[in-house]
């Protein structure tokens, strides 16, 4: 398998399948397209897929450019890394959690995007993004609630690859979910995300890739 990534500093998209491939244990070469390089980006892209954006998964001849359907194509090619919940409603409702943030949470993409190597700093909060934070937080409380933690549906699944950009989002803003309504419980699962090892890794990278990359 072959996955062609973005910019590992700002590529949310890209890092959500990633950690889905790392914790499936897949065997995986990694392409990576400097992004934000206007007709020279689209020119990395093309040799890889038709569609002008990544991340793409290549297995054989097979194109996948969805990060949803990414996740979902490993999840049932390798079912036994358990990437979905066993349990029927766990698994409903973490593929409606990666779904809604798949589609969802426009205020808070455009207000914060994902920046791996800024430092902290907090900014304005218009009205948009206090609801987009408000949501957040009453999705992973209520999640976290109903099934116990310590990841959104108990143990890690692709819903937690969803949200973790999000967590990074919190921390590079400066943005506690406890200020929007939330539980001190959603605040701990952010910082539990931006503790995983596989995280880490991609992190480590991002921050160490020269500035322009």
């Amino acid at each position: 398998m072959e996955l062609v990534i973005g910019t590992k500093r700002w590529s949310t998209w890209s890092l959500r399948p990633w950690l889905v491939l790392r914790k499936a244990g897949v065997e995986f070469t990694e392409t990576l397209v400097n992004l934000r390089q206007g007709e020279a980006t689209q020119g990395q892209i093309a040799p890889h897929s038709p569609f002008g954006q990544v991340p793409v998964l290549k297995d054989g001849d097979l194109l996948i450019w969805d990060s949803l359907a990414i996740c979902e194509y490993v999840a049932e090619r390798f079912p036994d890394a358990r990437l979905w919940p066993e349990e029927p409603a766990a698994r409903a409702q973490a593929r409606a959690a990666s779904a809604l943030m798949h589609s969802g949470f426009s205020a808070l993409r455009a207000a914060c995007p994902m920046v791996l190597d800024r430092a902290p700093a907090p900014i304005e909060v218009t009205d948009a993004l206090a609801g987009d934070l408000k949501r957040l937080a009453d999705l992973w409380d209520l999640m976290l609630d109903r099934h116990g933690g310590p990841f959104l549906a108990g143990s890690w699944s692709i819903a937690d690859a969803f949200f973790t950009p999000v967590a990074s989002r919190l921390r590079t803003y400066e943005l506690a979910l406890t200020d929007f309504g939330g539980g001190p419980a959603a605040d701990a699962y952010g910082a539990r995300l931006l503790e995983d090892a596989d995280f880490l890794v991609w992190e480590a990278a991002a921050q160490a890739a020269p500035a322009e990359a």
